[in-house]
């Protein structure tokens, strides 16, 4: 089986969706309810529930993970005398659910043809995919067929806040990247991201020191910057001193975000505790996060708290939010 065991937990949900072609014969004793072998939608739901719960006796290499909710959905579609399966799952784990998702809607499916058959011999199985999955580092994905309006009005599909329009900057700390003496790669990780959120990012390269990100924590903020990454400077190091640069010109400390980081990146790495990853505000309305320098880091990083991006600007902003 695949190693998840430096992965965090995170919450999960899966659903896949597929069809039974019963013919109008089939699909008018399925829907009355009057198969001979009785009421097949209420087996296949029971069915698919026991079927999401099996999949890693079905699949060998597929994880165990215990289940926190399973729903099956069998909608009647009359114009093609089928029945639309749907298998939602989810729970908080360290990998996906997807074939969970999909062994349940399997299971209701052949429930139904099994059900249907002694009526209409001539049965069909169509369609049958993930219809989105959502979690993890990747967070959501979407069929590439999309979904139709009922069902994103349904399931709504949840994907990361968007930051359309707001102006970042994301802040690399280095001695050495500042000198040229390598490549910078943790700040266009981080840009790759925000961009991917609508932002608009622009990127500084600096030196280690108080000096230096403090005077550009100051600019940011009388420039108008809603948000300020910054990558580095958050060790152990005689020259790690992002944090009392933020001290020096921060208006408010938000210690929540350093918190959650260290405790979430702690599944990945025990390390993670020695990070000294902080959040403030500089001036009125100007979000500063600092982040370990690694690439990895950062990404793991952008994992755990782009989702609070949005919300933490509106509320620094005094607007409307969730």
């Amino acid at each position: 089986m695949a190693d998840v065991r430096r992965k965090r937990p995170t919450p999960r949900r899966a659903v896949a969706v597929g069809e039974l072609h019963a013919g109008p014969v089939g699909f008018a004793a399925l829907r009355d309810r009057r198969l001979p072998k009785g009421d097949a939608l209420a087996m296949a739901e029971v069915a698919g529930i026991q079927g999401a719960k099996q999949a890693s006796m079905l699949m060998p290499l597929c994880h165990p993970l215990n289940l926190e909710y399973v729903d099956i959905r069998c909608v009647l579609v009359p114009e093609r005398h089928a029945v639309r399966v749907y298998c939602e799952v989810g729970l908080e784990a360290r990998t996906g659910v997807e074939m969970e998702a999909l062994a349940g809607l399997n299971a209701a499916l052949l429930t139904l043809y099994d059900l249907t058959k002694p009526v209409e011999p001539a049965l069909a199985l169509a369609g049958m995919r993930l219809l989105f999955k959502e979690g993890g580092k990747k967070g959501l994905w979407l069929h590439p067929e999309g979904l139709d309006e009922a069902e994103r009005a349904h399931y709504r599909p949840r994907a990361a806040p968007r930051l359309d329009g707001v102006p970042v900057l994301v802040v690399t700390l280095s001695d050495r990247a500042s000198a040229g003496a390598y490549d910078d790669l943790s700040g266009p990780e981080a840009v790759r991201v925000l961009e991917g959120l609508g932002a608009s990012v622009r990127q500084a390269l600096l030196p280690d020191g108080i000096e230096p990100l403090a005077t550009t924590l100051a600019t940011a903020a009388a420039e108008g910057v809603r948000l300020v990454l910054c990558t580095g400077g958050t060790g152990l190091g005689p020259r790690d001193l992002a944090p009392e640069a933020l001290a020096r010109v921060a208006s408010r400390r938000v210690p929540g975000l350093g918190d959650l980081f260290r405790a979430a990146s702690s599944a990945h790495t025990p390390l993670a505790w020695l990070s000294r990853a902080d959040a403030a505000l500089v001036g009125e309305s100007t979000l500063v996060i600092l982040l370990p320098g690694s690439p990895k880091a950062v990404t793991q990083g952008m994992a755990i708290l782009a989702p609070l991006f949005a919300h933490a600007l509106a509320m620094v902003a005094g607007e409307a939010h969730p």
